[in-house]
């Protein structure tokens, strides 16, 4: 194994469009590279498996317990050349005061030495002490190697570069220079998701130029070499599957709609299921499905073109009604209230979640939630499992207004928003909409019980 961890001193540093840079460029020299992201993210790794064509895996301390972040990390680098994973925050920020689920605590995990991206905007001399600062904060962390970013101009980099040399043993592997057209335009959840950006081609390609030009890509390989080979101290026996086999879900993808990781479409595939990707923007009626997924994304900004396709809203109401089970996440849930409102601006939705929606200018969930299955919960679920406590994550600057003081709802939030009032997960015949976002994995296997959910349905109306 070849592998690496992009970190950073802080956020909003430019570590995501290095990663993406450094991505491209490897790829385009015939190197088959792996991406993975820390955390919950989904927007970077639809950055990042734009530039490998390869899906970027989330590694995440919430969600995964070590030995699951191992087994996705070794199942998904067997066919790769060299693994490159793409921190969160800086690399020592992290929850838990001893940074056990840091970015650090990450490169430890997986024996992975640390590239260091640093905006070096405004910094001459004062770049020394931050680096020693870092290297001796924690020396079982083996910073390999520095990439200034932002960097003002050639004399700048020769200054950086002279202190960096006389003050610390650190390796420059890179200098990018500042360059407006290297910037990826940010929204309210952060950086504008690939599967929006017309541009995103010559986006990568420009990134993938600049990183060529101005890294020292021989040596960032020499250093992946270095990692240790990364293997699972405890082989855990999957829970078996339900067998899906037969069964059709829908999966609503577009511009709106985008927000998926790949392990939960991997779930559904491992359960037999047939995947219908479903444009609710183009197509005019939902196909013949036996359940339907509609997971996060930006229908605020698609207003009027969700609004437009009245023939889909009404098919998906009308499904709804008829008894389709369906399950929404944030996005979807928005989607699915009555109307949207956003910049003065209000659009009509499918109006199967008799409520309003709100965007509002500071977030009213962000972070990781910890939900509780409440005794409405109206999936299939092992007695032994209804008590546990399901870990997740929010980030949503829309407001749910309006519902009913007797609706149901699956979930009792024990921590974060959900919908309001410590729950989440409102239900209504066979659908379930939440704020929060599943992730499937050794600690909740919600595909699965989706899965049996669809298929009790089915064989339900068949008798």
């Amino acid at each position: 194994m070849s592998h690496l961890l992009i970190s950073a001193a802080h956020k909003s540093s430019g570590k995501t469009t290095i990663s993406i840079g450094l991505c491209a460029a490897l790829s385009s020299e015939g190197h088959i590279v792996q991406p993975f992201k820390k955390g919950p993210d989904y927007i970077d790794p639809l950055w990042l498996g734009k530039a490998t064509g390869r899906a970027c895996h989330n590694l995440d301390f919430y969600t995964m317990d070590r030995d699951e972040i191992k087994s996705v990390f070794v199942k998904h680098s067997a066919d790769s050349d060299i693994q490159l994973v793409e921190g969160n925050k800086g690399l020592y920020d992290g929850l838990d005061l001893d940074g056990s689920n840091s970015n650090a605590a990450l490169a430890e995990l997986l024996n992975t030495p640390v590239v260091l991206v640093i905006d070096a905007r405004g910094m001459t001399r004062g770049i020394a002490p931050l680096i020693l600062g870092y290297q001796a904060f924690d020396t079982d962390i083996k910073i390999g190697g520095v990439i200034l970013n932002q960097v003002g101009g050639a004399r700048h980099e020769s200054k950086l570069r002279n202190v960096i040399e006389h003050y610390t043993d650190a390796k420059v592997l890179g200098a990018v220079q500042r360059d407006p057209r290297l910037n990826i335009d940010e929204r309210h959840l952060g950086l504008m998701p690939s599967n929006e950006f017309q541009q995103v081609s010559e986006k990568i390609d420009l990134l993938s130029a600049a990183v060529k030009e101005q890294v020292d890509l021989d040596s960032l390989l020499a250093l992946a070499k270095t990692a240790e080979k990364v293997t699972e101290d405890n082989v855990i026996e999957l829970k078996s599957r339900p067998d899906g086999k037969g069964l059709k879900i829908g999966i609503v993808k577009n511009e709106a709609f985008g927000f998926y990781y790949p392990g939960d479409m991997e779930a559904f595939e491992s359960c037999g299921v047939e995947l219908v990707e479903i444009d609710s923007i183009v197509e005019k009626a939902l196909p013949d499905i036996d359940g339907l997924f509609i997971g996060g994304g930006f229908p605020e900004t698609l207003l009027d073109e969700l609004e437009a396709n009245e023939s889909m809203r009404s098919s998906i109401h009308k499904a709804i009604e008829n008894n389709l089970p369906v399950y929404a996440e944030c996005g979807g849930l928005m989607y699915l209230s009555r109307k949207i409102s956003w910049n003065g601006k209000t659009s009509s939705m499918v109006g199967s979640i008799p409520a309003d929606v709100v965007m509002n200018e500071k977030p009213q969930g962000r972070g990781y939630v910890q939900l509780q299955m409440s005794d409405n919960f109206n999936w299939p679920v092992d007695e032994n499992e209804r008590e546990q406590i399901i870990s997740a994550h929010e980030f949503h600057y829309s407001s749910l207004e309006g519902l009913p003081d007797d609706s149901e709802f699956a979930f009792d939030v024990k921590r974060g928003v959900g919908i309001g009032a410590k729950k989440d997960g409102y239900q209504y015949k066979n659908l379930l909409a939440c704020y929060t976002h599943m992730r499937d994995s050794r600690q909740n296997h919600w595909v699965s019980r989706f899965v049996q959910f669809v298929s009790d349905c089915k064989q339900q109306s068949v008798n």
